[in-house]
């Protein structure tokens, strides 16, 4: 099976472009996100089958926003504007765009008329706004297809010229028809099929994982989560017995979790697994630091070094390291037009002078991708719907140094969360909750003593792939429990409180 044409989301900036490629794999096509400003020549080398140009949160009258070079719309491939891109598109191809000081922000009913693209939508229809300029006139050769009190072109379209635009966000939750609008655009406009399913993946995945690998031995940084025992199964699908999983204890895990780990593989599994114990070595190296950066890139080192230890005792050298990295994390560790948000031990925290070469058969894929990838493959569903945790595992729920004592308390809070969510029967409603442990001291009051501890922080999040994720409403009643425990159960914690922050502005973990 040969390499799927992708529709290309050109990335104006916020979390649009991101949201826009995971709707656009919801109707199961294959997508990707490339800079705004990636040269023609360059977007029609890589054959896509649409471009998408996403919204952003600048003015097209900005000194220096970003712009879109008008030789895109030459290359016959099918163009879809959103919002902002709408406005580059018309402002282009010659239409009129205008700050009229009427904005839309919010839910907003369109006016519909005959369109390929909202043909399934009905006359009046609900979608999501979120503009100040707006298209006053269309470019010469579209049609204009929808229409708002304060926005004379709120969708257009040359259909001759498979060229489309649209000034809400079919992307959003809050526009219910907004996948229709979509599907429209990749399945009539792009010509192209729903094709990119599980099957399909597990099919394109084994097929370069044996053009990569060759009968070259690998070994697989297992560490019980869906990514990488779905990896692991991947390349064992594609190389059989010349795959070996290491996994390293780092000391870092949550309470019990190395010993389940090795049990369910071993259940579940029938590759060779090295188990590795290195709590000394990782903890010895966090001695001292703070630094959240910094305690990624050692723990990142750490595990490489691990690796290269334990492949220079088995008889068959491997020359590859197969990892779980995913789309978001290649997208948040940073890029031309994404800024870093934190470095992920399996992209950014990798040393340059590492022995292997690396196999990573889920870069492309989200998180929910990767579970029904899990699911088509045959992983138990405690694999597959285990919360997501991340690499560095507990250093990172930690905000400061690392010792052994802050791990017990951060581990031990933790597990009562687990525990509470459970009993609660909230599992299945979160994407993850956790505890993390602050670095500050509060005073309190324990009996007839004054103490003056650490507080920690419970932070429980719902969310569809982690690009973008929501505080959960847990109830109140659950929330006592768990901070009732905490403090009687966990020695050095006397405070714990409650995050109430989404993603953005703040990221699901701390640090």
């Amino acid at each position: 099976m040969g390499e799927p044409r992708p529709v290309l989301v050109l990335d104006y900036g916020a979390q649009y472009a991101q949201l826009i490629a995971r709707r656009v794999r919801e109707c199961h096509v294959f997508s990707e996100i490339v800079p705004f400003d990636l040269p023609p020549s360059e977007i029609e080398a890589r054959r896509p089958a649409g471009l998408i140009l996403s919204g952003g949160p600048a003015s097209v009258y900005e000194p220096g926003a970003p712009a879109v070079d008008p030789h895109l719309f030459e290359l016959d491939i099918p163009v879809l504007g959103i919002c902002y891109g709408q406005q580059l598109m018309a402002q282009a191809l010659g239409g009129r765009v205008e700050h009229t000081g009427l904005r839309e922000y919010g839910r907003t009913t369109i006016s519909v008329t005959k369109s390929v693209l909202l043909q399934d939508l009905p006359p009046e229809e609900t979608v999501w706004m979120s503009h100040a300029d707006a298209v006053t006139q269309a470019p010469p050769g579209f049609a204009v297809t929808a229409r708002t009190e304060s926005a004379p072109v709120a969708a257009m379209e040359d259909p001759g010229r498979r060229l489309f635009g649209v000034q809400f966000h079919p992307e959003v939750a809050h526009t219910p028809r907004g996948l229709d609008v979509l599907k429209r655009f990749l399945y009539d406009g792009c010509d192209l099929l729903p094709d990119w399913t599980p099957a399909n993946v597990i099919e394109r995945a084994v097929e370069r994982i044996r053009l990569q690998v060759g009968q070259a031995h690998a070994l697989c940084a297992l560490s019980g989560g869906v990514d990488s025992s779905v990896a692991a199964l991947l390349v064992h699908k594609a190389i059989g017995k010349n795959l070996t999983c290491v996994f390293v204890d780092t000391g870092l895990m949550r309470a019990a979790e190395a010993g389940q780990v090795v049990e369910t593989f071993g259940e579940h599994f029938q590759v060779p697994l090295v188990h590795v114990d290195r709590e000394e070595l990782f903890l010895s190296r966090l001695e001292g630091v703070s630094d959240p950066e910094r305690k990624r890139s050692i723990i990142g080192e750490q595990f490489i070094r691990v690796f290269e230890a334990a492949a220079g005792e088995l008889a068959d050298q491997p020359r590859f390291l197969v990892q779980g990295t995913l789309y978001p994390d290649v997208i948040e560790s940073g890029s031309r037009t994404a800024a870093k948000i934190k470095s992920h031990h399996n992209v950014g925290g990798l040393p340059e002078d590492m022995d292997f070469e690396l196999v990573e058969p889920l870069r492309e894929l989200f998180k929910d991708e990767v579970r029904e990838v899990g699911t088509e493959l045959g992983l138990p569903e405690e694999i597959v719907w285990r919360q997501p945790f991340p690499g560095p595992g507990l250093a990172v729920r930690i905000v400061g140094e690392v010792t052994r004592d802050r791990l017990a308390a951060v581990r031990g809070a933790d597990r009562i969360v687990q525990e509470e969510i459970r009993r609660a029967g909230l599992a299945g409603e979160l994407w993850q909750a956790f505890a993390v442990l602050l670095s500050v001291k509060t005073v309190g009051v324990m009996g007839d003593g004054r103490t003056y501890d650490n507080p920690v922080v419970i932070r429980a999040v719902t969310s569809e792939d982690a690009m973008t994720a929501d505080w959960a409403r847990i109830p109140f009643d659950v929330l006592e429990r768990m901070a009732s425990r905490i403090v009687a159960e966990v020695p050095g914690v006397n405070r714990v409180v409650y995050d109430v922050t989404s993603k953005p502005p703040g990221t699901i973990e701390w640090e």
